[in-house]
């Protein structure tokens, strides 16, 4: 259980606030697909909605981590594949 503990303690460094990080991921989520709902596709609904999160960590926790800039750049990769499919 320490583990569990240990590993929130050190994301919340990088990744900021839990609480935070929610309230700002879900109203970047509202508004980037709330409006759009009928025409993105399932791929596209979760890659934006992976990408607040990752937004809203640069925002509350630490903006110079590679990882999160990554890991947008990957969600909006997977979508491009997905186009690229159809």
């Amino acid at each position: 259980m320490q583990d569990v503990v240990d590993t929130l303690r050190a994301r919340a460094t990088t990744h900021g606030d839990f609480a935070e990080v929610a309230k700002v991921s879900q109203k970047l989520r509202y508004y980037m697909v709330a409006s759009s709902e009928t025409y993105l596709t399932n791929v596209q609904k979760e890659a934006l909605g992976m990408i607040a999160t990752k937004l809203a960590r640069i925002v509350c926790g630490d903006p110079n981590k590679a990882d999160h800039w990554m890991d947008i750049e990957g969600y909006a990769r997977l979508v491009r594949e997905d186009l690229g499919r159809r």
